[in-house]
C-alpha cells in the first residue's frame, strides 16, 4: 500500500485523486487547502489523515476547532505545507496545488526522498534546472499527472530506447479557438471561463483561453523529457481525445488517446507501473469518428511566442514570466483588465525584469516577486 499526500486536496486535481482512491491500493497520509475548510473537515473525517496543511492561519485556526474531537493534526503556512510533503511515512506526493505555492513543498519532497506526482506545473517552468538536478540526485521519480505530460510519458514506454525526434503536445484551443486578436479585444470573463472539454479550476481556465496553459505545458515537457523546445510542437485538436503524441526518427508517430477525464492520468501517475481498473469510462472510437488537427494562431495567441521566448532562454525568464502571468490572470478575474491584456502585461514584465542565466531557488522566488510588481504597476 502506497502513502500519499495530496497537496490542493480541495481544488479540481485534488478532489478528482480522492475520487479514485478505492480503485487503487493507497492510504492518504496529510492533504492541504488553501481556505476551504468546509470541504477540508469532509475530507479529514474521510480519510483519517494524520496531519492536515491549510495555508491560511485564520482558516487553519478555525479548522483545528472543528477536528477538536479527532487526532488529525492541523498545521499552517507555508511550514505546514512543508510538513505536510515532507512526512516520514509517505511514499507520493501528489502536488495539485495552483501557482507558485507549490515549488518549495515540492523540492522539500524530493529532498525528503518522496516521489512526486507532479499537477504543478509552476514548478518545473519556474525552476526545471533546480527540480529535476534535485530529483536526479535524490533517485527520485517525477510522475506527470497532466494529461498532456501523462500521454508522452506513456508513449515513451515504447520507445525500447530510440531517440525521439519530436514531441507533439496537444491543446484544445480552449473557448476562443479561431478568434482574431482584434477579436479577442472584446470577449469576457464568463466565456473565458467556459471551457468546451474540461472542468477544471479558475485560474488554469483562463490559461487554457489565452493558450498560455499550453505555452507552461511546453517549457515543462521541455525539463521532464529533456528536450529542446524547437523539438516540441503545439498542435490545436478541439476533440481532446489524443492526449500528446511522440515521433521518432523513422516518422513513426505514437500517440496516447482516451476520454477527457484527468482521473485517468491521476491514476496511472499514482499506480505506475502497474495499470488497474479505472472510473473512467473506455474510449467509444466510433462515436469519435471525427478527430481534427489545427496549427496555433499564435497571432491571435500571443501567450505561446512569449513561453517559447522564455524555453529558449531558460534562467529565471520562466519564474518571470509564470509570475507576471499569475498576477495578470488575477486582475482580469477581479475585473481590473480586459482579456486581452494579460500577454501584454506577461511580456512587459519579462521585458522589465533583470535575465539572469544561472538561478538559484532564492532567484527565482525574488524574480516572481519582481514580475509580479511589474504587472501591478503596469495595470494601473
Amino acid at each position: 500500500m502506497k502513502n500519499i499526500v495530496i497537496l490542493g486536496s480541495t481544488g479540481s486535481i485534488g478532489t478528482q485523486t480522492v475520487d479514485i482512491l478505492d480503485s487503487i491500493d493507497a492510504r492518504v497520509c496529510a492533504i492541504s487547502v488553501n481556505t476551504n475548510i468546509v470541504r477540508a473537515e469532509e475530507q479529514a473525517r474521510l480519510l483519517h489523515p494524520s496531519l492536515v496543511a491549510v495555508y491560511d492561519a485564520a482558516s487553519a485556526a478555525e479548522l483545528a476547532k472543528k477536528l477538536a474531537d479527532t487526532d488529525i493534526r492541523v498545521v499552517s503556512g507555508m511550514d505546514g505545507l512543508i510538513e505536510a510533503a515532507t512526512l516520514p511515512e509517505a511514499d507520493v506526493v501528489v502536488t495539485a496545488v495552483v501557482g507558485m505555492v507549490g515549488l518549495l513543498p515540492t523540492i522539500a519532497a524530493i529532498d525528503a526522498g518522496k516521489d512526486i506526482a507532479l499537477a504543478n506545473k509552476e514548478t518545473l517552468v519556474c525552476a526545471g534546472q533546480i527540480v529535476m538536478q534535485r530529483a536526479r540526485d535524490k533517485d527520485v521519480a517525477i510522475l506527470p499527472v497532466d494529461s498532456e505530460h501523462s500521454a508522452i510519458f506513456q508513449c515513451l514506454q515504447g520507445a525500447a530506447g530510440n531517440r525521439l525526434s519530436r514531441i507533439l503536445l496537444t491543446a484544445s484551443g480552449g473557448p476562443f479557438f479561431g478568434m482574431s486578436a482584434q477579436q479577442l479585444r472584446h470577449v469576457t470573463k464568463e466565456q473565458a471561463l467556459r471551457h468546451p472539454n474540461w472542468s477544471m479550476g479558475a485560474k488554469i481556465t483562463i490559461d487554457s483561453a489565452s493558450m498560455m496553459n499550453k505555452g507552461l505545458e511546453l517549457i515543462e515537457a521541455m525539463w521532464l523529457y529533456d528536450v529542446e523546445p524547437d523539438d516540441i510542437d503545439i498542435v490545436v485538436h478541439r476533440e481532446s481525445i489524443v492526449h500528446s503524441a511522440v515521433e521518432f526518427e523513422d516518422g513513426s508517430v505514437i500517440a496516447q488517446l482516451g476520454n477527457p477525464d484527468m482521473r485517468l492520468p491521476i491514476q496511472y501517475a499514482l499506480t505506475y507501473p502497474q495499470r488497474v481498473p479505472c472510473k473512467v469510462p473506455p474510449l467509444d472510437l466510433p462515436r469519435r469518428h471525427n478527430l481534427t488537427f489545427f496549427a496555433p494562431d499564435e497571432e491571435a495567441f500571443p501567450a505561446l511566442g512569449l513561453a517559447r521566448r522564455a524555453a529558449a532562454a531558460r534562467g529565471n525568464l520562466g519564474a518571470v514570466m509564470n509570475g507576471a502571468n499569475e498576477a495578470a490572470v488575477d486582475l482580469f478575474l477581479h475585473d481590473r483588465i480586459p482579456f486581452y491584456r494579460i500577454p501584454e502585461l506577461v511580456r512587459g514584465a519579462m521585458d522589465a525584469v533583470d535575465y539572469l542565466p544561472e538561478i538559484t531557488v532564492d532567484d527565482v522566488l525574488e524574480s516572481d516577486r519582481a514580475a509580479r510588481e511589474v504587472v501591478y504597476s503596469l495595470a494601473e
